[in-house]
């Protein structure tokens, strides 16, 4: 093992607690890897390959984890066929020339990539975060993309967008551009997706939505208080897990998946509440009932349905904008989750550095094309992965365990339906609790610091993207050091990620131009 990779467990400790944070061992309390061998049993084999006891976990709670993982990540194979595809044609995302994409395959390759990619994350860079289609591309790509293009052509710009990442990954550009952040910023990236997913939560448990009204823009519940039982479940939810953890009850958040699931299956069971589209007062996107089917036949005839055609339909130079919105997009979400998840697992050193780096920004970037091959949208890492470090998971193992999930999710399709949005929502704003408790680290007195660490935490709930928060940081911090006197403590690289901001704020105009 590297002295980098020992420094990145050995140099921070988190807090203690089975349901939550795992102490990291310290050099001296550390307990030495397993050697292979013959008589080594596949359990030590085991804890040797991903490293299980050094980061201070054991092999129940990696499992325990990577099923927490999943459940909380699992709406994304009913959401994902929602937001690309569709159940006929009327009501499908229709693309420049009227084709579309039929949910049931959707959700299939979903399934099949998140898998894949999730297993391949834990596998080689031993990080138990969970991959899938990002939420943000694939909007965009429903949104505006397919406004201008095919739907094969668009995920023909998701493999380019996953090629172009994969070379800046493997020449160390990327890993440059990490290295160049400052620590104040790292942990503001921290705070800041721990607002976020908590700010997920709430709104899709429909417990904080749109107002309708320019100001205030949301609100609490329906007309200022709850109304929905679906709501209240989420709150149940949320109190019983805040409870569990709150007592340090070992798999706090999932007996709290779990248990707040059998109620609200038997809530719908007595009440027929229905989804929301039929009924005001019902599920946000899945029912929790028994399914009369559990085993389904995927259908993966999306595998390879992409092409290169974009530049030839709208020209080189709007194809390179689509491009370049795709990256920036796809580039910092990926790098601000690493370094949100990372540090709240407890595997950052007092740099921000964390093991295997390189590897997992390479493996990020592979999900990307593999997400714009099998037409599911750019796969990437998925902050709802916080659920899983919170139940304790240190390791790729966990990893393993969520992709395995994901690939049974194909031919379970019906039972992955059960757990409600809303419960899983109770799961996000838990960890998005236990994110934001690093605010304790950041130092306030400085205000060249605090506008920018302030500026990166609040914009990225705000604006619903990683992405944006992070530009509005880089760019506030290199402003503000550069004119108070502080300059050469910037980073060139810094600068030139600044700027790309700078252009990637203003791209509308910038299209426009070109158009």
């Amino acid at each position: 093992m590297s002295d980098s990779h020992e420094s990145a467990v050995d140099d921070e400790q988190a807090e203690g607690g089975d349901g939550g944070h795992v102490a990291t061992p310290t050099r001296a309390t550390q307990v030495a890897p397993t050697r292979r061998g013959s008589g080594s049993t596949f359990t030590e084999r085991l804890d040797t390959f991903f490293e299980i006891t050094h980061r201070g976990s054991n092999v129940p709670r990696e499992i325990r984890g990577g099923l927490v993982t999943f459940m909380t990540m699992a709406y994304i194979v009913i959401l994902n066929p929602l937001i690309l595809g569709g159940f006929s044609q009327d009501q499908a995302t229709l693309d420049v020339e009227g084709g579309w994409l039929q949910a049931s395959q959707v959700a299939a390759v979903t399934g099949l990539t998140a898998g894949v990619m999730t297993i391949l994350f834990g596998v080689i860079a031993n990080l138990p975060f969970g991959l899938a289609a990002g939420l943000g591309i694939n909007s965009f790509l429903a949104v505006n993309v397919v406004q201008q293009v095919t739907w094969a052509e668009a995920m023909g710009l998701v493999v380019i967008n996953g090629l172009v990442i994969v070379v800046l990954s493997a020449t160390r550009l990327r890993e440059m551009i990490f290295h160049a952040v400052p620590p104040q910023l790292k942990t503001a990236i921290t705070v800041g997706i721990g607002l976020f997913l908590a700010f997920i939560g709430l709104v899709d448990a429909g417990f904080v939505t749109s107002s309708g009204n320019a100001s205030p823009p949301v609100q609490l519940g329906v007309g200022g208080s709850v109304t929905t039982v679906p709501t209240l479940i989420f709150v149940v939810g949320l109190i019983v897990m805040g409870v569990l953890m709150a007592r340090r009850v070992k798999g706090a958040l999932l007996i709290g998946i779990v248990g707040t699931t059998v109620v609200a299956v038997i809530v719908e069971a007595v009440m027929k509440l229905g989804p929301a589209f039929e009924n005001e007062g019902g599920w946000s996107l899945n029912v929790p009932m028994l399914p009369t089917q559990i085993v389904s036949v995927p259908d993966l005839g999306l595998i390879g349905a992409f092409d290169f055609g974009a530049f030839e339909r709208i020209g080189i130079l709007a194809g390179v904008m689509l491009v370049f919105t795709l990256v920036f997009t796809n580039f910092f979400d990926a790098v601000g989750s690493l370094t949100g998840l990372t540090r709240e697992a407890g595997l950052q050193d007092r740099q921000g550095n964390f093991p295997r780096l390189k590897s997992s920004l390479v493996v990020e970037g592979i999900g990307a094309v593999a997400g714009g091959a099998t037409s599911s949208s750019s796969n990437t890492i998925f902050v709802d992965s916080a659920a899983g470090v919170g139940e304790g998971a240190r390791t790729g193992l966990a990893s393993v365990v969520t992709g395995v999930m994901f690939l049974l999710a194909m031919f379970f399709t019906p039972l992955t339906q059960i757990v409600p949005l809303e419960v899983a929502a109770a799961a996000l704003v838990v960890v998005g609790v236990l994110m934001v408790s690093q605010v304790r680290e950041l130092k306030w007195d400085d205000f060249s610091v605090a506008l920018p660490v302030f500026l990166t935490i609040v914009i990225m709930p705000l604006t619903y993207s990683i992405a944006n928060g992070i530009g509005a940081g880089f760019i506030s911090w290199v402003l503000v050091q550069t004119l108070t006197g502080k300059a050469r403590k910037v980073s060139p690289l810094l600068w030139i990620v600044a700027v790309g901001f700078l252009i990637y704020f203003a791209r509308g105009p910038i299209e426009g131009l070109f158009a």
